[in-house]
């Protein structure tokens, strides 16, 4: 069984900017015409080829500005924690805040962030290929076609070899993104890499009852956490990619019962501030956020170190087209946060119960970042968003904590209009 323990961010080091990549926005780069791929990415970072739904703001100031800010966050995230220790070819993300050195939802993470900024980085498919390639080398016990969740610092699968769901649908998602850049006739066949995982995701994660996200191909239905689900895996988004990219009508019907699953949950025990716990219980009969500990700690009911990428990922579809529901459960939890902070984005705090009460005091970009992903949705919260753009922006990557800095990344790609479905 997979759990991933996150430990606390130590210190707050800044990352040098020295030596960082030059973005090449729109061009493409000399890497890439040298290795015959001239066309360079189909759609390079800081081309805007995907209009968001209409309405959606945008931070103030020019977009140059604004994909500029991405491309330095980027170069320093990158800088910190894409590596090649382990030789072999491989790129792999490593998580020094988790509870193993490199963890699925790190690589995921990196195999979407990369495909994304291509076009600002020369040797983005470079370190995609290579990110594939430790994929590849570290499949889950249970399914070939799925990633271990866990690595140690010889990069070997440890801790049962089993998957992690929010790692593979990223990682499935990363293969259409790379696909639609490149295409699939290079080193790997990226297309129909994807559809191998995106089937194995619906044949091991996928709760076949439910339609909803299992925590991981371990979870069978004689298993105790088989009617339970983690809502930073309800990444609705990607399910339509799947769909898609697979034609397979049951990706819609998994979109549907977990945008159900979002306002039932959000009406019921969060009225006022539309948040989601961390674990949804008992989902084969009436789904209520988890009592205390289930699986990670005695917050897993609340508004936690899982569900504070909700804003985020629910934010994402909306703004992406995800029509009304996505867009009503972003702009609740929208309302609420920038009431609850004045307009403040220092006063957003590292967890809170589902009725908006805090538990605790700390503050990190997990958690504050995703938040500039619903304000987006919401057309009377333009200073709201520029001052948690302001706040994100100028905050450096700690090269301590992968967590926080891979969310800050990937809610600036959205919230400056640089995110798309493929």
């Amino acid at each position: 069984m997979h759990i991933t323990i996150r430990k606390p961010a130590v210190g707050g080091a800044a990352l040098a900017a020295a030596g960082l990549l030059m973005p090449l926005l729109g061009v493409p780069s000399a890497t890439a015409v040298a290795s015959g791929a001239a066309a360079g990415p189909a759609v390079p970072f800081g081309s805007h080829t995907f209009p968001y739904a209409a309405g959606t703001l945008k931070p103030s100031g020019s977009q140059s500005t604004l994909d500029q800010a991405v491309v330095k966050t980027y170069n320093a995230w990158k800088s910190a924690f894409v590596k090649k220790n382990c030789g072999n070819g491989w790129y792999e993300v490593i998580s020094p805040d988790a509870d193993h050195p490199y963890v699925a939802e790190a690589q995921g993470y990196g195999m979407v962030i990369t495909a994304t900024m291509a076009g600002a980085d020369p040797d983005a498919k470079t370190v995609f290929d290579g990110m594939v390639k430790y994929v590849l080398a570290h499949p889950s016990v249970n399914n070939s076609n799925l990633l271990a969740a866990e690595q140690n610092s010889s990069c070997k699968s440890v801790n049962g070899s089993d998957s992690a769901t929010d790692g593979d649908l990223d990682v499935a998602f990363g293969l259409l993104l790379a696909d639609k850049q490149w295409g699939s006739s290079g080193t790997y066949n990226y297309k129909d890499l994807a559809v191998k995982r995106i089937n194995a995701i619906k044949k091991s994660e996928i709760n076949p009852t439910t339609h909803l996200t299992l925590l991981g191909d371990w979870s069978d239905s004689g298993e105790s956490h088989h009617w339970m689900t983690r809502s930073s895996d309800w990444m609705l988004d990607h399910f339509r990619a799947f769909k898609k990219a697979t034609g397979d009508s049951t990706w819609d019907t998994v979109r549907t019962a977990h945008q159900k699953l979002i306002t039932g949950q959000q009406s019921t025990y969060a009225s006022s501030t539309g948040l989601l716990a961390d674990f949804v219980v008992n989902t084969n009969g009436t789904a209520k956020p988890a009592p205390g500990e289930v699986l990670e700690g005695p917050n897993d009911g609340d508004y936690s170190w899982n569900a504070c990428r909700d804003p985020w990922r629910g934010g994402a579809d909306a703004v992406t087209g995800g029509g009304r529901a996505s867009l009503a459960s972003a702009r609740k939890m929208n309302s609420w946060i920038k009431s609850k902070t004045g307009g403040d984005p220092n006063k957003i705090v590292t967890g809170y119960r589902l009725n908006g009460s805090a538990f605790d005091s700390g503050h990190d970009m997990a958690f504050t970042a995703p938040f500039a992903v619903t304000a987006l949705t919401d057309p009377g919260s333009q200073a709201w968003l520029d001052a948690l753009w302001k706040k994100i922006a100028g905050t450096s990557i700690d090269p301590g904590s992968y967590y926080g800095g891979s969310v800050q990344l990937q809610s600036m790609i959205v919230a400056s209009g640089n995110y798309w479905v493929p």
